[in-house]
């Protein structure tokens, strides 16, 4: 319950949900197993259910079957955990540029939690036609993120959109590359695998 009243919180009321959340000790590790982990694993599930039995059409080429399913599935939740940390110590390295407190447990909780819309669109990807409306709810996450940068990351006015604009960049990038090398590697397996079989 304390998980879905937090994600409600964050999409609905999220000014008033940082400074709840700034009040709470929590760290790197508790943020990702109490909060990314499950909202991670929810989407896995969600993609792995709309690639395994319904599928999508490109023209010709049709993406459905057990293993599309696990392949879309653990993709995305492999690159979710690498970019959520990734992304955390990449922005509290770039803090003292930006005027910003140095403080990896305050940026673990603004990347995971500015990344709830993004977590609760993959759940749309149960309907892989619809998975776009989830990576478009997703960009709500960057209002989100720059709500909180001031709170948490005691971000001056004036250094807020660029900090933003820049972790973005950064968030981009390692989703591209994450999304690419993690790919490659699953290509690699289940070539074996079939090779194999």
């Amino acid at each position: 319950m304390k998980l879905i009243e937090r994600i409600k919180n964050m999409i609905a009321t999220p000014k008033t949900e940082w400074q709840t959340i700034n009040t709470q000790p929590e760290t790197l590790p508790s943020v990702l197993s109490t909060y990314v982990l499950p909202l991670a694993l929810a989407g896995a599930v969600a993609i792995f259910i709309g690639y395994s039995f319904i599928g999508m059409d490109y023209g010709f080429f049709r993406m459905r079957g057990m293993e599309w399913g696990i392949k879309m599935a653990l993709l995305r939740f492999i690159s979710a955990l690498i970019v959520v940390i990734l992304t955390t110590y990449i922005l509290d390295a770039l803090a003292p540029s930006f005027s910003s407190e140095k403080n990896i447990d305050k940026s673990a909780q603004l990347v995971a939690y500015s990344c709830t819309p993004a977590f609760a669109g993959t759940l749309l990807s149960i309907i892989p036609s619809l998975a776009w409306l989830g990576g478009v709810f997703g960009l709500y996450g960057f209002y989100l993120m720059y709500l909180g940068l001031g709170l948490l990351k005691k971000t001056p006015e004036d250094k807020k959109v660029i900090y933003l604009v820049v972790t973005i960049v950064v968030m981009i990038i390692l989703y591209a590359l994450v999304g690419v090398v993690l790919g490659m590697v699953m290509r690699t397996n289940l070539n074996a695998l079939n090779n194999t079989a």
